[in-house]
């Protein structure tokens, strides 16, 4: 069997895609051949991605979508139907770590709104996109969750408890969608250099004395090095590889 990590002719969902994690994954996708449908709340930062996929020779094309609202995430898969007939490929990274404090006093507004994008969102993501698979005979699903959802992070308590429930939903969603040859895995990355995490990687003090002491390598990630484990859960590399996690954290976890 050879391996391939050709994308040539599929078409993707990359949530999330105007920067960091999801930049790098719509980017990594589209040089290896997929079309990119790129998607976030606000459509400026999108075409701006957008722009520098095509011309290093990708095909991308730029959909806002407020990954918590039901009617945008209806209107975005309605479009893609249209438009594409199919849908081969989601990656669902668009997340929010909307409370950082204790969990004695987290709001019920802090609750709400990280359930909405981060568990609510991924799961209709899911549904929607895994319905046009069906018909159009499988694809890959890729939900990216963190590590905060097998070890959950001190005053990150409302975060992890969402990213432990993509892990669920994606087991739950790999082993209902075998039968129709759609695979569901879930990239758990570690403390990554992005603008979400930039609170604590542009902390000196905080890197050096908390974080890195727990990690074996002694840095934080960046966005290309997710990237990869993406290309490979979407890719026919993957072919007998669902309801799987993996772990991209430099050993913190091992």
């Amino acid at each position: 069997m050879k391996i391939e990590f050709n994308l040539k002719g599929k078409i993707a969902v990359v949530s999330g895609a105007s920067r960091g994690i999801g930049e790098s994954i719509a980017k990594t996708l589209a040089a290896h051949g997929a079309e990119v449908i790129l998607t976030s709340r606000k459509i400026d930062a999108l075409t701006e991605v957008e722009k520098q996929i095509i011309a290093d020779g990708g095909k991308a094309v730029s959909i806002a979508c407020h990954n918590g609202k039901m009617d945008e995430i209806a209107n975005l898969f309605k479009e893609i139907e249209g438009r594409y007939g199919k849908l081969d490929i989601l990656v669902n990274n668009a997340a929010t770590n909307f409370y950082f404090g204790d969990v004695l006093n987290a709001p019920e507004a802090a609750w709400d709104k990280t359930m909405e994008v981060n568990l609510k969102g991924y799961f209709f993501m899911s549904q929607y996109a895994a319905k046009l698979m069906v018909k159009s005979g499988g694809g890959a699903i890729v939900n990216v969750g963190s590590v905060n959802g097998i070890k959950p992070a001190l005053m990150q308590g409302v975060y992890s408890i969402t990213k432990a429930g993509v892990i669920a939903m994606t087991k739950s969603f790999a082993k209902e969608l075998a039968p129709f040859k759609v695979r569901v895995n879930a990239l758990l990355p570690g403390l990554t250099k992005t603008k979400f995490s930039s609170v604590m990687t542009e902390n000196e003090e905080l890197m050096d004395k908390v974080l890195l002491p727990m990690i074996p390598m002694r840095r934080a990630g960046e966005p290309e090095e997710m990237a990869g484990a993406v290309l490979y859960l979407v890719s026919d590399a993957a072919s007998f590889t669902t309801g799987a996690t993996i772990v991209v954290d430099g050993g913190a976890l091992a």
